[in-house]
């Protein structure tokens, strides 16, 4: 059956509530995908530039778009999300304790999209909070702005603030666990709380159900073209939900390998164990118009076309400019100017002349 998965048993009449364990589980199973799709799609940007930089540059609108349709079809189908249906539990409305409804009976609608908006838009959201501060702290750093302007004022300030509003949101979710181990709280992520819904496994009654349902979803006698493009549509992603459950009932512990091999806390190890030697140029630059900004002294920024102050090379390509032309261009393009690599700051590496 194709929505329940690989991991689908069957869970004692009544349905109890999940232990700690797979509440956890289930949670960190979304929580490893991003990151591993992310350094897939990362590598292919840096291999081709041309063709994949714009996925890369547009990689969490992308993400977040195709999540919405993932979550969206579970939620409709199985009530829960992808990777609580991967562990077999399913969300019920907060007050159905002792009546349960069945799993193919939906959730409300209230309950229906607050809990979309909540599996899909926070972590979004808080994504995207991380990458400003990250790139905060690093403008901080490199001190592109006057030490008395207002705005360096004030985003020291945000900087300040964050750790101790991040150590809240994170307390508050270690306090509602702690809670839910000790049979104080019905659920055991605040945000389950405020969709308004509980968590519970699948019953005997629920498998049938979904199997039932299933076997029933044959193709309609439909004249109408638009009914047979929303079925074709739906197929489709019933199928790549389907492709997704299995494959990842195979590759999970692959994506928790690429998680923690690609974290910020390993990077260290990382660059030890493969560094990589220099580049070569690259040789599709005589057929292409970036060619021209090359200038034919070697001591010239090939942005201003000057003579290069606080020479900084890129990692990614080995061109060298201007510090301050060569930053303020990766930071609006993510690309070197030169060759196009997909670039970020960190690439930006400061030289130092035997004269200085």
């Amino acid at each position: 059956m194709a929505e329940v998965g690989a991991h689908l048993t069957a869970a004692p009449a009544g349905g109890d509530r999940p232990s700690v364990f797979e509440a956890v589980a289930q949670d960190s199973l979304m929580a490893a995908v991003k990151p591993a799709l992310q350094h897939l799609v990362k590598v292919l940007a840096e291999s081709n530039p041309g063709r994949y930089s714009l996925l890369w540059h547009w990689f969490d609108e992308i993400y977040v778009l195709l999540d919405l349709l993932l979550q969206q079809h579970y939620l409709a189908r199985c009530s829960a999300s992808f990777s609580e249906n991967f562990y077999s539990l399913k969300r019920i409305p907060m007050g159905e304790g002792s009546q349960q409804p069945l799993v193919t009976a939906g959730l409300p609608k209230r309950q229906h999209w607050k809990s979309l908006l909540l599996l899909v838009l926070v972590p979004y959201l808080k994504g995207k909070l991380e990458k400003l501060v990250s790139s905060l702290r690093e403008e901080d750093e490199y001190s592109i702005h006057p030490p008395s302007s207002s705005w360096k004022r004030f985003y020291r300030a945000f900087l300040a603030a964050y750790p101790y509003v991040n150590m809240t949101w994170e307390g508050w979710f270690l306090i509602q666990q702690l809670c839910y181990i000790l049979g104080k709280a019905e659920h055991h992520s605040p945000m389950l709380k405020l969709a308004g819904v509980c968590l519970v496994r699948l019953t005997a009654e629920d498998i049938q159900a979904l199997e039932k349902k299933w076997a029933e979803t044959t193709p309609s006698q439909t004249h109408s073209f638009t009914s047979r493009v929303q079925s074709a549509l739906r197929k489709a992603l019933g199928g790549i939900a389907f492709s997704l459950s299995t494959g990842l009932s195979v590759s999970v512990f692959f994506l928790q390998f690429l998680d923690w091999w690609y974290s910020s806390e390993n990077q260290e190890t990382i660059k030890s164990l493969t560094a990589l030697p220099t580049p070569p140029p690259p040789v599709h630059l005589e057929h292409e118009p970036s060619s021209a900004l090359l200038p034919s002294l070697k001591t010239v920024c090939p942005l201003c076309h000057k003579v290069r102050v606080n020479a900084t090379a890129l990692a990614t390509s080995g061109f060298v400019f201007c510090y301050r032309c060569v930053y303020t261009y990766v930071k609006a393009h993510q690309r070197c100017p030169v060759t196009g690599y997909a670039t970020e700051l960190q690439h930006l590496v400061k030289l130092y002349s035997p004269e200085s």
